[in-house]
């Protein structure tokens, strides 16, 4: 018998598994991943986060006086 091989099926299987619940996780909080990193551009270039309607729709503005 080889189980060579099968071990190897077994180790694709769980790397594909996990690269699906990734992926899924990804497209169900990206918005939220997206305002997060444009929170901390808008910083780093002195200006303010202004929140959009929907998660991932935030962006950055000219603070005001």
């Amino acid at each position: 018998m080889n189980r060579k091989g099968q071990a190897l099926v077994e180790y694709v299987l769980i790397i594909a598994l996990i690269s699906v619940i990734i992926i899924g996780v990804v497209n169900a909080f990206g918005g939220y991943l997206k305002d997060a990193m444009t929170k901390s551009s808008c910083s780093l270039v002195d200006q303010e986060y202004v929140p959009g309607e929907k998660a991932g729709e935030g962006y950055c503005r000219e603070k005001s006086n």
